[in-house]
């Protein structure tokens, strides 16, 4: 069983930057990789989607913002989060299936302030 282990968040200004890391236990190279936030009284929304090919993709409300990578011999996926916005204010976990079972990570806390 992998474990998923999200770090990086924290407080920051409107305008500035964090890059979340997600560090598996086991291989992750022969899965899509996902990430995801769920903020307060909200649905969790997925934020980016990296795929084993290396192709990305984004939600509109990230785009231009948010860049997903992946490291898989290091078998971490990374989140760089530039011009932070208050509504991006959430827990933002990672995530991926394998033979229809979906592992989630703990969450980090990103918290912007105005």
């Amino acid at each position: 069983q992998v474990q998923l282990v999200e770090s990086g968040g924290g407080l920051v200004q409107a305008g500035g930057s964090l890059r979340l890391s997600c560090a598996a236990s086991g291989t992750i190279s022969d899965v899509a990789m996902g990430w995801y936030r769920q903020a307060p009284g909200k649905q969790r929304e997925l934020v980016a989607t990296i795929f084993r090919t290396g192709s990305t993709d984004y939600a509109g409300s990230v785009k231009g913002r948010f860049t997903i990578s992946r490291d898989n011999a290091k078998r971490t996926v990374f989140l760089q989060m530039n011009s932070l916005k208050p509504e991006d204010t959430a827990v933002y976990y990672c995530n991926f299936n394998r033979l229809s079972r979906t592992y989630w990570g703990q969450g980090t806390q990103v918290t912007v302030s105005s």
